[in-house]
């Protein structure tokens, strides 16, 4: 074997022996949701987890155990690792779907349907494979989007299963698996580590650090189960207080990781009750918040910290002047009823990237849906949460740079031009380093959302408009999951298919993948540019 083969050879050995170890993770948690359509009596349901389990469980040990590791990854490795695994993370979680769909009887599906419905069951729309990987793709990128038209009837385990992904998805999978499975080597680790989430070391080790934001993280959802639970009983005490708990424990998962699935056909809006929409803004917006800051918080006590914080200030300072502009847009049009109740909720849910959706966005005005798009979604909540879109401290640095180069202007040559930014101070060379990586960031991010837009645009259904495209388009990169109709069982495959490639470049940043596709396209070595 020559030394360029086995070169190549070593490379894809590393690769797929790490995203063995994320399928082994999933097979695991397939448990999860396999006990809970048990509870719930459905059979098929929980076979379907089982077999789907198995399978990644397969896959995984046969790639984890099966290859020898040769030598340490390098940090190309890892980024590829982060986007193929993913992509393979989606793809064997979107087998559950299929497969019930496809081994659940018709007369055990009727269960699922309320008395007195004029529609089926939503579950038959998995047999599209294509169908089936969207979804997945949503759950675990915290997306929202979805082919469920009527979501309660799939069956509660896949209802639960839904927004399990999401849960699963929201800290990072990468992250997840590195604090289930030791690393053979700390160089790994940290790459791995590095490639998904914002690199930050927070203890000693990264298997430790991995550990403690994902119990941050277990924390926060646990918070916001039972602030819901008791909620919902002192606001609608005539709830069933079973219906409370699976909801609450749903919906807690889809707010902490932001992901916006909901166990009603309506979403929040399903409640009728603008106290329970008032309550659902406090999961969304602890969503939206950094995990490393709230480990910072907890670790040092120093709840000043929600003020002080640089990113965690402006979201709060966005959140409330977002929602009030939204608010005055929406009345100003005379379209909207309650539109300070409309605009409010709808602003939280785009900029926290939530996607939890109270009305039907088709029908705002022009002036509305850019807003919300371009000032909710595209920008996005803290960067190290759960949010998809540019991320709120890139946002800051950029009109930060600005100013400073601005000031720069007005400088003596002699003078040091230091920068104040985050309670920290950069030099000259790395404040031009920091701003080159976010501007690269923000071409990229802007490039694939006008793409996605035009592609929408011409292959959307009648009835849709240039900002529909742009909103629904803003909403899969973002990982939001607002949707203004475009996004349903109808759409063209080429559409869905480019929601789907956007949902998952914009919950990696979009880098992973543009690695990815220059390592199968142009190989892995250095070429001059």
């Amino acid at each position: 074997m020559n030394a360029d083969l086995y070169r190549k050879t070593t490379h894809i050995k590393l690769i797929f022996k790490q995203i063995g170890g994320l399928l082994i993770v999933l097979g695991y948690a397939m448990i999860v949701p396999m006990l809970v359509a048990l509870i719930y009596t459905e059979v098929y349901s929980a076979l379907g987890f089982l077999l789907s389990g198995m399978i990644s469980l397969g896959l995984g040990y046969t790639s984890y155990k099966g290859i020898r590791s040769i030598e340490d990854i390098s940090g190309h490795h890892a980024l590829v690792i982060a986007a193929l695994g993913w992509f393979a993370v989606v793809v064997m979680g979107a087998v559950p779907y299929t497969l019930i769909a496809f081994i659940t009887p018709e007369e055990a599906a009727m269960r699922f349907i309320p008395d007195g419905a004029d529609f089926g069951s939503s579950l038959w729309y998995f047999k599209n494979p294509l169908h089936a990987i969207f979804d997945s793709m949503s759950g675990f990128t915290t997306t929202g989007l979805s082919m469920a038209i009527h979501e309660p009837t799939i069956g509660k385990g896949l209802l639960f299963y839904r927004h399990y992904t999401q849960l699963l998805g929201g800290a990072g999978f990468v992250v997840l698996t590195l604090a289930l499975l030791k690393q053979s080597s700390g160089k790994i680790a940290y790459l791995l580590y590095g490639s998904e989430s914002t690199g930050e070391r927070l203890q000693s080790t990264i298997l430790e650090t991995a550990r403690s934001i994902w119990k941050v993280y277990i924390g926060l959802t646990v918070f916001s189960f039972v602030f819901l639970v008791v909620g919902t009983l002192i606001i609608l005490p005539d709830y069933s207080f079973t219906e409370n708990i699976f909801d609450s424990i749903n919906h807690a998962m889809a707010g902490q990781s932001t992901g916006g699935f909901s166990t009603l056909d309506d979403s929040i809006a399903g409640y009728q009750s603008v106290w329970m929409e008032a309550l659902y803004l406090v999961p969304m917006i602890l969503g939206a918040l950094s995990l490393t800051f709230y480990f910072r918080v907890i670790q040092e006590r120093k709840f000043s910290y929600f003020w002080k914080d640089i990113q965690t200030r402006s979201i709060l300072i966005l959140t409330i002047a977002g929602s009030i502009v939204l608010s005055m847009m929406l009345m100003a049009t005379g379209y909207i009823s309650e539109p300070f109740r409309v605009g409010t909720f709808q602003f939280v849910s785009a900029l926290t990237t939530t996607g939890w959706q109270t009305t039907d966005v088709h029908q705002w005005d022009s002036g509305s849906i850019l807003f919300i798009s371009l000032i909710g979604m595209v920008i996005g909540g803290a960067y190290g949460s759960t949010v998809g879109g540019i991320k709120m401290i890139r946002v800051l640095l950029i009109f930060k740079g600005l100013f400073w180069q601005i000031n720069n202007i007005f400088s003596s040559d002699r003078s040091v031009k230091v920068v104040k930014f985050n309670g920290k101070r950069l030099l000259p060379e790395e404040m031009n380093k920091d701003i080159a990586l976010v501007a690269t960031f923000v071409f990229f991010y802007l490039v694939l959302l006008m793409t996605g837009t035009l592609i929408s645009y011409y292959t959307m259904g009648e009835g849709f408009e240039l900002k529909h495209a742009l909103f629904e388009s803003a909403s899969a990169q973002g990982t939001v999951g607002l949707s203004c109709g475009i996004s349903h069982p109808g759409m063209s495959p080429g559409l869905e298919i480019t929601y789907i490639l956007q949902m998952w470049a914009g919950r990696l940043e979009i880098i992973p993948v543009l690695v990815l596709f220059r390592s199968v396209f142009a190989g892995t070595k250095p070429k001059i540019v």
